[in-house]
């Protein structure tokens, strides 16, 4: 275990650190001995940069950031700290300097656009009865059920915060692209991943939460990266 990266799991828009649940469970079982995953509040990109930022600051030695979602412009705006080696991107926005995931998503709207619903306090949801078939379609009706009545809605102003120094231009990534997401468009991912140059892109034909769906693939390719940038 002692030559394995710290793995540091950051979650995204709509859920919390219990979505890398399996991923979590295979980790440990592959031998990966030092998992975290953070809780975001999801209020802005600088507030969610820092709270992430803090947590591998208390790592000593080697991080890999795992981002999914909105979670991939988390680890895009803080992980140019010295200690994390590699990032990973599951079904995630990689945005460049001054893009934002809103930005993005304008330039190329998913499928599930319209069943997002903003509130009174300015949070945005997913509504409840679309829930599966916007975020997690592959999975079980229980799973996808448990997932909508315990989403975490964002602020939606943190859809328009913009990345300002991209660690992917300094840092070795790799991808993961969910053919068949209608949270992100599968176009837009692959245009964020060609343009990172990753080490490796891996396409699955599955949702949005491919972390769930496709944990076993998802950790194959993290452990992939944990053996190019080893502890």
């Amino acid at each position: 275990m002692a030559d394995k990266p710290t793995v540091v799991l950051v979650h995204g828009f709509w859920g919390g650190a219990a979505h890398w649940a399996k991923v979590v469970v295979e980790l440990r079982d592959r031998g990966f001995g030092s998992l975290f995953a953070v809780e975001n509040p999801l209020t802005s990109l600088a507030d969610d940069a820092e709270r992430t930022r803090k947590m591998v600051r208390q790592v000593n030695g080697p991080v890999l950031l795992v981002g999914h979602s909105y979670g991939g412009a988390v680890i895009t705006e803080m992980g140019d700290l010295p200690n994390v080696t590699g990032l990973v991107y599951i079904a995630a926005f990689a945005p460049d300097a001054g893009e934002s995931p809103g930005q993005l998503s304008q330039e190329m709207p998913p499928a599930a656009f319209d069943n997002l619903a903003p509130d009174s306090d300015g949070f945005l949801w997913i509504k409840q009865d679309k829930f599966r078939e916007s975020f997690c379609q592959d999975l079980s009706e229980d799973e996808a059920l448990v997932m909508a009545v315990t989403q975490k809605a964002p602020l939606a102003s943190t859809f328009g915060d913009t990345v300002t120094a991209p660690a992917w231009r300094a840092k070795p990534t790799w991808s993961q692209v969910s053919a068949q997401d209608r949270m992100i468009d599968p176009n837009n991912e692959r245009r964020m991943a060609e343009r990172m140059q990753p080490r490796k892109v891996i396409e699955l034909a599955t949702g949005h939460a491919s972390l769930a769906s496709q944990p076993l693939r998802v950790v194959d390719l993290i452990e992939t990266a944990a053996g190019d940038v080893p502890g």
